[in-house]
């Protein structure tokens, strides 16, 4: 494999585990609060509250990181090969809200992931 290549590769996983921190400090914000219900008025309260949060905006820095690195990783890679790298963040969700926020995550769901990763291989090498 070309040193290009493992270079771009690392980027794009680099733009998955920001993505990965990115909606673990989204979770956690949003878990802080009780949910949202019934008009309109609730649900802006809600929203000011939620933005006044600091994990959001830890959140927006890590997006924004990504976001960059994103738009580097274009500038020297195919889009299709690019996006479907890109797919390695499914796995580190699963993984992350499995051992990091102890949610439950089925088997058919890991066997999902366990195709996704053969799906990377599979493009990584074409």
């Amino acid at each position: 494999m070309k040193e290009g290549v493992i270079f771009t590769l690392f980027l794009i996983f680099l733009t998955s585990v920001c993505d990965t921190v990115n909606q673990l400090f989204l979770k956690s914000a949003i878990n802080s609060l009780p949910a949202p219900s019934g008009n309109i008025l609730k649900i802006v309260k809600f929203i000011l509250k939620l933005i006044l949060i600091p994990r959001v905006w830890i959140s927006l820095l890590f997006s924004i990181t990504s976001l960059c690195i994103w738009l580097f990783v274009l500038s020297r890679a195919d889009l299709s090969f690019a996006f479907s790298a890109d797919s390695m963040h499914y796995i580190l969700i699963a993984i992350a809200s499995r051992f990091i926020l102890k949610e439950r995550v089925s088997f058919k769901r890991w066997l999902g992931i366990v195709f996704v990763v053969i799906g990377i291989v599979i493009i990584s090498f074409s």
